[in-house]
């Protein structure tokens, strides 16, 4: 067999790609805080068990924890706390906001920073068209969410201050 094509090596393994950060500033509220200094302790764990594995030669899952915990600490470097506002008189970051579309359906979300953000919990970004759409606009108010879909039109029938432990 010929060697030609067989990379000789210390057996290291090169670092994985960092994981692209955000351009936009790195709002984030305290539970989104604490989420994320929760997320680096665990990741380091598991890369100290990794670690401490007897057969380490697959280091991949190593390199990735490395990877992660990079991501991480970037995040909490540039991580921006904005303190749960106490007046709702408009839409900002750190509300939930009920809106109601022009069938009458009536969904609640709630403006949290980018790495807290999830669809099935219907947090979304600051950055998102939707929070672009609500950010400003006070109750009674109706927005239009341009959507990849189309258009369409909510009226604001609740702002409240989201709540730090949901």
């Amino acid at each position: 067999m010929s060697r030609a094509f067989v990379k000789e090596g210390d057996g290291a393994l090169d670092p994985l790609p960092d994981l692209p950060l955000s351009p936009h500033p790195n709002y984030v509220t305290p539970r989104g805080l604490a989420d994320l200094q929760a997320r680096l302790t665990a990741r380091q764990a598991d890369l100290a068990a990794l670690k401490t594995r007897p057969d380490r030669l697959d280091k991949l899952p190593e390199a990735a924890a490395e990877r992660d915990i990079r991501y991480l600490e970037a995040r909490l470097r540039s991580a921006i706390p904005v303190p749960l506002p106490d007046q709702v008189a408009e839409v900002a970051f750190g509300h939930r906001v009920t809106v109601r579309d022009m069938a009458g359906h009536e969904i609640r979300y709630e403006i949290t920073g980018e790495d807290e953000a999830d669809a099935t919990q219907h947090r979304i970004a600051p950055t998102s068209p939707l929070a672009r759409a609500l950010i400003g606009a006070g109750l009674g108010d109706i927005v239009t969410w341009r959507r990849p879909s189309g258009a369409t039109e909510l009226e604001i029938v609740a702002i409240v201050p989201a709540d730090p432990q949901a």
